[in-house]
């Protein structure tokens, strides 16, 4: 977890995507990039529901929000005494493995998601804000973007900041392919955790390997994880694993997303959806 991308829009759960970055950034030593996301012009157009007018976002405004986002993400690393990276380039060779982290601020970055998309192919994850249904709430396609075009994982921030991350983490399993690869990435996490527990809900499993399975699995990596397998209740799966986490204590939850289909979520729900609406702990995600 070396480089962090944050993409930089303008809603309320910014200084819990900040916090967040900051946080995983101090326990790895990451490098943290900060970029302006902006709708693209062409795609925000407003219609006047009177006189049926249309216009396109004005390009002033536009450069005065990508301002705005760079001087809220320099002020707030500023802030929380993370120095500047001052060189070109996202690496830096001769680094000592036990450096702190730093921050850089990408100026004039396209815009649009496909932008986000493409460009976090390039780091260890993309820190965004849990996605939400109001005006000021992160915006679903944002995550789901980075989520589906990237390859990597996605961090996301909740809606308040949180007091820690990856000391007490659980994994909630399913079996799946889209959980296995999350739990890969996550790996850097589950090696400094201070306690790990995989937990799995009857009724929420596909054909896998258990919960045992994988905790059996991580002892060959050293990482030792207990295991859960509970039965099916009066709770959805989603909600079982919501509950089960913060009793656990947990201060970050690893999940597979979508290994239903969105559009059979979108219908009939699923953990995925169940999380991304509920979730109150920093969750990473994979699909």
């Amino acid at each position: 977890m070396k480089t962090l991308l944050v993409p930089v829009a303008m809603h309320d759960a910014l200084p819990s995507v900040f916090e967040t970055t900051r946080l995983a950034a101090t326990r790895f030593g990451s490098l943290i990039e900060g970029v302006s996301l902006r709708p693209a012009l062409a795609e925000y157009v407003p219609v006047d529901m009177v006189g049926g007018m249309t216009w396109l976002r004005d390009e002033e405004a536009d450069r005065a929000e990508a301002e705005e986002a760079g001087g809220r993400f320099v002020a707030f690393m500023d802030g929380a005494g993370i120095p500047r990276h001052a060189r070109d380039g996202l690496c830096i060779p001769d680094r000592v493995p036990d450096a702190g982290p730093r921050y850089r601020w990408r100026q004039d970055v396209p815009t649009g998601d496909a932008f986000l998309g493409q460009y976090a192919r390039l780091f260890s994850a993309t820190v965004v804000g849990r996605p939400g249904t109001t005006d000021n709430a992160p915006r679903m396609t944002t995550f789901e973007t980075a989520l589906f075009e990237s390859g990597r994982p996605i961090l996301l921030a909740p809606p308040t900041a949180p007091p820690s991350l990856g000391d007490a983490v659980v994994i909630a399993w399913n079996g799946s392919t889209e959980t296995a690869r999350a739990v890969a990435f996550a790996m850097p996490f589950l090696r400094r955790a201070e306690r790990v527990l995989v937990l799995s809900v009857e009724g929420g499993m596909v054909p896998g390997p258990t919960a045992q399975d994988l905790a059996q699995a991580l002892a060959c990596e050293g990482v030792d994880a207990s295991h859960r397998a509970l039965p099916a209740g009066r709770r959805v799966p989603g909600e079982t694993f919501l509950v089960e986490a913060k009793a656990f204590g947990c201060d970050l939850l690893i999940k597979g997303a979508y290994t239903q289909s969105r559009l059979r979520q979108m219908i009939f729900g699923g953990v995925t959806s169940h999380v991304l609406a509920h979730a109150d702990m920093p969750v990473l995600m994979a699909h």
